[in-house]
């Protein structure tokens, strides 16, 4: 009999046709809830003109389905990883599709705010089970870029709502932005047969069957026997929260939970007030809508680079760079200066907020036993979804306020230098679990 452990099998896996249809589900997933990151900002003018709402009611909107988002991003992750990933990533697709479609049917201020709030719920509960899942099929060399490619469809996603908001809105109105967010529903029939579960929950429910087939597909030098013993280091007790207090991870669980914060409250603060922030600066709302284009062009550039750097010099260095890139960047909007120069700025700061924030979910996956990934990095995305849901807030206060714009862009700068100052501290995980070895070799 052997022992096969299989996460490093996977690591020294070669990228194939197996790796690629994971990868190529979670971006379809990912893009469409980028898309629905930034639909609102691009309807707040039409909303504004219909329904009479003030800033500051916008604001308060935006926040509510980031509150159904955290509501998600909660209990996804735990439920994950007793149900599988796949089950719990098919049923939140559902909830957000549904709701999306509802959306654009709503016809008074009140429908809206309901349905927007159920729709985030399903919408919460994908970015840690797909960020997970991208890390756990990735061979060990390309895992941070692998799933820097997988979100670089959440930009895509957030480039789609500034090209269809110039022509649908004034051509079909902005209710079908939201039909367009309704079309995973299609995909249903086929991810329900072809998208990948777990292999860690294969073994874990004694699937042993389905566990050796899938690792044979992505590592084709495994050969199946009937007798082998596949081992995933997944012994665990207690209460999964629990568990990311334990074992010297209680630092980096909060280290975590800060920088989340800080950066979602940047990445949804600016895609929803950044169009808005633009036409209080003067410009029109065409060119706003580019200003957004190019915030999330730059975010696929962040996640691309970003993570081809931190699989070669480690993601910490990267995102502290990237965040005070990020700040300094901000900091520099608030002058006037030509267009050029604030595309420029615009891009990077794309690359530091939600190019960003890609790289963070990455690295947290990566910094805890596969055991407890989606529960560390759901109960981190759902600390950071307060963050997300002040974002909005805060954005509308300012403007409504009637602050020069300026105010804003600062406003938005010091989380950025908050979480770079943060990741400093941030532990070593190979470090810390080395001390508990030493730890345990002396008390035995």
């Amino acid at each position: 009999m052997r022992n096969i452990e299989v996460a490093t099998m996977i690591g020294n896996s070669k990228f194939n046709s197996a790796h690629f249809k994971v990868l190529l589900w979670c971006i379809v997933l990912i893009l469409f809830d980028g898309y629905d990151l930034v639909v609102f900002s691009s309807v707040i003018p039409t909303l504004t003109q219909n329904w009479g709402a003030s800033t500051s009611t916008l604001g308060l909107i935006g926040a509510v389905t980031l509150i159904g988002s955290l509501i998600g991003s909660v209990f996804s992750g735990m439920i994950a990883d007793k149900l599988g990933r796949k089950s719990v990533i098919i049923i939140c697709t559902a909830i957000f599709s549904i709701f999306s479609l509802l959306t654009g049917l709503a016809d008074n201020i009140t429908l809206f705010i309901i349905f927007r709030f159920v729709s985030g719920i399903g919408l919460g509960g994908i970015p840690p089970l797909l960020v997970t899942l991208t890390a756990e099929y990735a061979p060990k060399n390309m895992r941070n870029i692998l799933v820097g490619i997988m979100f670089s469809g959440y930009s895509i996603g957030g480039i789609i709502v500034a090209l269809c908001g110039m022509w649908v809105i004034p051509s079909l109105g902005w209710q079908w932005m939201f039909f367009i967010g309704a079309i995973p529903l299609l995909f249903l029939p086929i991810m329900i047969f072809s998208l990948p579960e777990s292999i860690y929950f294969y073994v874990k429910n004694g699937r042993i069957e389905e566990a050796k087939a899938m690792l044979h597909r992505l590592n084709p030098a495994y050969k199946l026997e009937e007798q082998d013993h596949l081992i995933v280091n997944m012994k665990t007790e207690g209460v999964p929260l629990t568990k990311l207090f334990k074992e010297g991870r209680t630092r980096a669980t909060l280290l975590f939970w800060i920088i989340c914060f800080m950066s979602l409250l940047l990445v949804y603060g600016l895609s929803t007030w950044l169009p808005q922030m633009m036409v209080a600066s003067g410009y029109a709302l065409t060119s706003s809508l580019l200003f957004l284009l190019n915030l999330n062009i730059g975010a696929i550039i962040g996640s691309l680079v970003g993570g081809y750097i931190a699989d070669r010099v480690g993601s910490k260095a990267v995102l502290t760079s990237l965040y005070s890139i990020g700040g300094i960047c901000l900091l520099l909007l608030a002058f006037n200066t030509n267009v050029f120069v604030l595309y420029l700025l615009v891009g990077f700061a794309g690359a530091a907020s939600i190019g960003a924030q890609n790289l963070n979910n990455a690295f947290i996956s990566s910094s805890f036993p596969t055991a407890m990934r989606s529960t560390a990095l759901g109960t981190a995305l759902s600390v950071g979804r307060i963050g997300a849901i002040s974002g909005p807030i805060l954005g509308g206060y300012l403007l409504a306020g009637e602050l020069p714009t300026y105010m804003c862009f600062i406003a938005f700068a010091i989380p950025a230098f908050i979480a770079a100052f943060t990741l400093i501290f941030v532990p070593s995980m190979e470090r810390t679990t080395a001390k508990l070895k030493i730890l345990s070799q002396k008390m035995i």
